[in-house]
């Protein structure tokens, strides 16, 4: 095997710096932190992103600090999403080792031992704090709350059939957080808005689990793809429904107080493209295709990156008002 690619991890991007570049003392504890699989850190980052556009489209008020609040959850965004999957990997390091996916990770692999993961992810964990505390009171408390979805999902599937909710709860927590930092306090439309990137986190992730249905029922994982089994398109199109209405709902609740007609109709552009999106990932949905699956999955990178460009462009017009369009 080249050296490059020695301990590269099963699901991981053919080709990533984290094999390629990274120094190779690095390589394992980047492989624990998923550096090589970055989708994980955009799904974590856009529910923040939709939240921060929208929340300077109802103030009508961007501010330099909007700046640090858009460049600091990105960076928290890397780094919370490496030490929650560090701690994923420290408690299901005996489960990865008996599925075919996931036994090529650092810590069932021998590449890293547990101690070394725990102070890893507790060195990323403290950067992130950080992060956090250059925001507001109201958003630091938001942030250090999300630790307790955090801490529970590992051990989710082993107790419901519904993992994936709590997956959705802390992945999508950045939709509370950011709106918080930027007006100072949490309203209906972040709810709103949280609650659609959990339908959308059940859409994606359901489709995920998909590729691990065997290997699940062997060692006794739940997930929402063994639960629904053949069903799962008439259940992946609810929660496309939900994730669209919810967002409408959200862009409704922010933009019909401002009166900027323009701004709104921007704005409701972002729900019927991330619908679209996800409708066409059904259409191609096959549970036999794992490498189908681990394709669509990625792609919801594109899909939550359409709403943003909608609700940026809304928060746009809505602190720069392009004259009788407004």
């Amino acid at each position: 095997m080249p050296e490059t690619m020695q301990g590269q991890v099963a699901d991981a991007v053919k080709g990533n710096w984290v094999d390629t570049l990274a120094p190779h003392a690095t390589r394992p504890y980047l492989r624990l932190s998923r550096a090589d699989r970055p989708i994980g850190t955009w799904l974590l980052l856009l529910p923040c992103w939709w939240s921060l556009a929208l929340a300077i489209l109802a103030t009508g008020q961007a501010r330099p600090f909007d700046a640090w609040i858009f460049v600091g959850c990105a960076l928290g965004a890397w780094l919370m999403r490496g030490a929650g999957c560090t701690w994923n990997d420290i408690t299901d390091r005996d489960f990865d080792g008996a599925v075919e996916r996931t036994k090529s990770r650092p810590i069932p692999s021998g590449q890293v031992s547990v101690k070394g993961a725990v102070i890893w992810m507790c060195a990323q964990a403290l950067v992130a704090f950080c992060i956090l505390l250059t925001f507001n009171l109201n958003a630091i408390l938001l942030g250090v709350a999300a630790l307790v979805p955090v801490a529970i999902y590992p051990f989710a599937k082993r107790f419901t059939w519904w993992p994936q909710v709590f997956l959705g709860l802390a992945f999508n927590w950045g939709a509370l957080l950011a709106w918080t930092a930027h007006t100072g306090a949490l309203h209906w439309p972040a709810v709103v808005l949280y609650l659609s990137g959990i339908a959308w986190t059940l859409f994606y992730d359901t489709i995920y689990a998909h590729q691990d249905t065997e290997d699940d029922a062997l060692i006794g994982i739940k997930s929402t793809a063994r639960l629904f089994g053949e069903n799962s398109p008439r259940w992946l199109r609810l929660f496309l429904v939900v994730t669209v209405l919810l967002m409408g709902l959200a862009v409704l609740l922010v933009a019909l107080p401002t009166g900027n007609i323009l701004a709104l109709v921007l704005a409701l552009g972002g729900p019927w493209a991330i619908g679209l999106h996800m409708a066409a990932q059904l259409a191609r949905f096959k549970p036999s295709d794992g490498a189908g699956l681990v394709t669509l999955f990625r792609s919801n990178r594109n899909a939550g990156l359409l709403p943003f460009v909608f609700f940026a462009l809304a928060a746009l017009v809505s602190i720069a008002p392009f004259g009788p369009w407004a």
